[in-house]
C-alpha cells in the first residue's frame, strides 16, 4: 500500500559521500520521500525508477535546455546518452555513475561551466519504520556561464527532483 508519497526538503545527509562537497557549493539541496512499507531495497531499481523515462514535461524541459546550450559547447542530453550507450552499466539514463555503495549511488558530470553531482541514498528511518529515498544535488560553478546556467535552471530544479522522487515511490516491482 502506498502510504506517504509526500516529498519533503531535508537536511543535507552527512552520511552521503557528497558531504565533503556541501560547503563551497553554489547549489546544495536534498529532498526525501518515505518509501511504501515492504518496498525493495534495490538501489539500482530506485535509481532507474527515479531517472529513466521522465514525464513529458521534464523531457520537454530537457529538450529546451539542449536547444539553448547547443551553441555554447555544453554537453547535451543526446551526447550524454550516446556516451551511456557506448558504456552500458556506467550510467543511469544519461547520468554517469561516479561511485556506488549498497546504500548510495552518486552520479554526475564535470563540464567547463560547472560540476554537477546527484546522490540517491537509501536510508533507514529511526525505529525501524521503513526507509527513505533521498536525492541530494550539489553544483559547483566554474565561471559566469555556470552561474548563469544555474540561475536559469534553478526554478525548475526543485520541481523536477520532487516529481522524480514521487514518481519513483510509486514504483514497486
Amino acid at each position: 500500500m502506498k502510504t506517504n508519497l509526500h516529498v519533503t526538503a531535508v537536511r543535507l545527509p552527512q552520511e552521503s559521500t557528497l558531504a565533503a562537497r556541501f560547503g563551497e557549493a553554489d547549489l546544495a539541496d536534498a529532498f526525501a520521500v518515505t518509501l511504501p512499507a515492504g518496498s525493495p531495497l534495490d538501489l539500482d531499481g530506485w535509481a532507474a525508477a527515479t531517472l529513466t523515462h521522465p514525464p513529458r514535461w521534464i523531457a520537454a524541459l530537457l529538450a529546451m535546455r539542449d536547444t539553448a546550450v547547443r551553441g555554447l559547447g555544453l554537453k547535451t542530453t543526446l551526447a550524454l546518452r550516446q556516451s551511456a550507450q557506448a558504456r552500458p552499466g556506467e550510467y543511469v539514463d544519461f547520468f554517469r555513475v561516479q561511485s556506488r555503495s549498497p546504500s548510495e549511488i552518486v552520479m554526475g558530470e564535470d563540464d567547463h561551466h560547472l560540476d554537477f553531482r546527484l546522490s540517491l541514498l537509501l536510508r533507514a528511518l529511526p525505529g525501524g519504520k521503513g526507509h527513505q529515498l533521498v536525492a541530494t544535488t550539489v553544483v559547483h560553478c566554474h565561471n559566469r556561464l555556470g552561474h548563469a546556467y544555474l540561475t536559469a535552471i534553478r526554478p525548475f530544479h526543485r520541481l523536477v527532483v520532487r516529481s522524480n522522487l514521487r514518481r519513483a515511490a510509486l514504483w514497486i516491482p
